[in-house]
């Protein structure tokens, strides 16, 4: 196989049977139909049927190594500047076509396995067959243009206690068996999004581990199908009401389900392991594979769409009823503008200061990336406050599309057109608005963004304890230091 079309996509999805619980339904297939899924599902088709455009199909997609088939670029590894553009112009095109709202776009996990893949030898260090087997697995996903999804972090039972003494180390997964032929998972974890129709899932390592005996059955890396005996997903209430898009503008097309993982004696091959009981290997598994950065990357070109889109928007929206004259209007504007082009910044840099890490990888530059994801999770949460300001009680005003064609529609042609826009047209847009910064779905997506890497406050705290102070404070103490002895010398004068 090489790039998959969306019928290819779709096709594949048909024959998988994933056990979903949704609403107090299990599904065991059939979820391209379910109400809940069918239209992401068709967004996700959408993207893959974009390899295949004449207008992208060049930026989406390379010549495979191995076969020489087109395969999807956010497989590519990059070895020269051409290729880290060409794969941020392919995380931009998937991105924009979803306004930004797809977080979890194949091209992320994409990205982190060409990493891992790429520093197979780090693998190989605790067992040559872990190296092997993370690069055959590379090699898969980009053959069958899989589309992964993972999880990572422990059930949040007691926050006061690590994941691993939760209920006595009883509830988070973890190995509870090894046999001849691979180990035995048990336990659960969260928070897998798109698990329904993903194909693969990806089980990597997300907290920091002590390395003592304790920890040693929640050391591991594996990928394993989607619907592998024993593995269930717990998915929450969807935010896509199957209502007309007309009404529901983005959660009708972009709503990605969220879902507690659940293992119940789920038996993963030994192939399929990247890593196990190794404590080292997995607190090491982004940060000495480049993994993190090449992910950043994808998610900081993801988020510059989704600034545009804000941008854009907001842009409508002020223009439509006649307030962008007003400077604390402007000055809302202006704070999405310099998110933007802070944004654009930190992409430009990390391309261009980019090096060769030591497995000949072609690496962005770490500290403008990191600035970037410490940045944009807060950044993101004044995006709904400025919409819902400029917006104010329009935003109330909203009928829905069969009252525009109903029985109100003379009176909302009246009463609800715009300085630019009719009355209809005017509805269409608010709704709109109304989808990014008021609804259940945008509520999600702001959460989302807050926490996409992690608890904000100790990512911060993780930035820094990693930042080199050193310079700046020698710096300012050699400032000190010159002060005193210019002091000194008037004294003696």
């Amino acid at each position: 196989m090489a790039a998959r079309t969306g019928k290819e996509f779709l096709d594949r999805l048909s024959r998988s049977r994933p056990t979903v619980h949704i609403q107090g339904e299990t599904l065991t297939g059939g979820i391209q139909e379910h109400p809940a899924f069918r239209n992401v599902v068709q967004t996700y088709a959408e993207l893959y049927d974009l390899q295949h455009s004449d207008e992208h199909k060049d930026v989406l997609t390379y010549a495979s190594p191995t076969s020489g088939e087109p395969v999807g670029t956010s497989f590519l590894t990059p070895r020269t500047p051409d290729d880290l553009v060409k794969r941020r112009k392919a995380f931009k095109v998937w991105a924009d076509h979803s306004n930004g709202m797809l977080g979890r776009t194949g091209d992320y996990m994409n990205s982190s396995l060409m990493a891992l893949a790429s520093a197979a030898d780090w693998f190989a260090q605790a067992d040559p067959a872990f190296g092997e087997n993370i690069s055959r697995y590379y090699e898969k996903a980009r053959e069958e243009d899989l589309l992964c999804t993972h999880t990572l972090i422990p059930p949040q039972v007691n926050r006061a206690v690590a994941g691993t003494q939760q209920a006595g180390g009883k509830l988070a997964a973890r190995i509870v068996k090894e046999d001849d032929n691979g180990v035995v998972i048990r336990g659960a974890r969260m928070l897998a999004t798109i698990a329904p129709f993903a194909d693969e899932m990806l089980v990597f390592p997300s907290t920091v581990l002590r390395g003592t005996p304790e920890d040693k059955p929640y050391s591991y890396a594996f990928a394993i199908p989607n619907d592998t005996p024993g593995l269930r997903y717990i998915a929450r209430e969807p935010l896509d009401y199957d209502r007309p898009r007309h009404d529901h503008p983005l959660a009708s097309r972009f709503e990605e389900s969220d879902c507690v993982v659940v293992f119940d004696d789920v038996h993963v091959p030994f192939e399929r392991c990247f890593a196990l009981g190794d404590a080292e290997l997995c607190n090491g598994f982004y940060s000495q594979t480049s993994s993190v950065v090449h992910m950043t990357h994808q998610v900081v070109t993801r988020t510059t769409a989704k600034t545009e889109y804000i941008l854009g928007l907001v842009t409508l929206l002020t223009e439509a009823i006649g307030i962008e004259q007003f400077q604390h209007v402007q000055e809302d504007i202006a704070e999405i503008i310099t998110t933007l082009e802070t944004l654009r910044a930190f992409l430009r840099a990390a391309e261009a200061d980019a090096e060769i890490n030591e497995y000949g990888v072609l690496t962005p530059a770490w500290a403008p990336l990191n600035a970037a994801r410490n940045l944009y999770p807060k950044l993101y949460q004044r995006f709904p406050q400025i919409l819902r300001k400029l917006g104010a009680s329009g935003l109330m005003a909203t009928p829905t599309e069969l009252d525009i064609t109903g029985p109100a529609a003379a009176d909302i042609e009246a009463y609800l057109q715009s300085a630019t826009l009719t009355g209809a047209e005017r509805v269409k847009l608010f709704r709109l608005v109304w989808d990014t910064c008021i609804s259940a779905f945008s509520s999600r997506q702001a959460l989302y963004e807050y926490y996409f890497f992690g608890d904000p406050v100790r990512m911060a705290g993780a930035y820094v304890k990693s930042y080199d102070r050193e310079p700046y404070k020698a710096k300012v103490q050699g400032f000190l230091n010159q002060h005193s002895l210019d002091q000194h010398s008037l004294e003696r004068s």
